[in-house]
């Protein structure tokens, strides 16, 4: 769902209103796996993703659609050792015991300080043009 400039809820598509979702599920994995790299965390959407439309990766559906659950619990092979597969697993297993998810990395500092910055201004991008919308709709 999504907000309207007159400020009702409509059902929303397409990559502008996926954004925020795929943000907040981005998020919410690196808050679990804090030293994740971007790419590891991008693996861990893409592999985790249920599937739709044709099978793998296809026009219409990428990937398919974010899956949070599977995302934050899935045992995910680490990114290196499927870099030769061309497409995801369409149902992940669960959780390793240690609650690892099955993929480590260093992750530095600087690359989590650069994952936050770019979420917040997104985030802060979102209430702006929100914000921005409620007023327009008040006058």
């Amino acid at each position: 769902m999504s907000i309207t400039s007159g400020g009702r809820y409509a059902k929303g598509t397409g990559t502008s209103d996926a954004t925020a979702i795929i943000a907040g599920v981005a998020a919410l994995v690196r808050a679990k796996y804090p030293n994740l790299s971007a790419e590891e965390v991008v693996h861990r959407l893409t592999a985790t993703a249920t599937d739709k439309g044709p099978p793998g990766r296809d026009e219409q559906y990428g990937y398919g659609i974010v899956n949070p659950v599977a995302a934050l619990t899935a045992d995910v092979p680490p990114l290196k050792n499927v870099a030769a597969s061309p497409s995801p697993p369409s149902t992940p297993d669960v959780t390793s015991s240690d609650g690892s998810g099955g993929t480590t990395s260093t992750g530095t500092p600087a690359g989590t300080a650069i994952f936050v910055l770019f979420f917040l201004l997104m985030v802060g991008g979102v209430v702006l043009v929100l914000a921005r919308k409620a007023r327009a709709a008040r006058r």
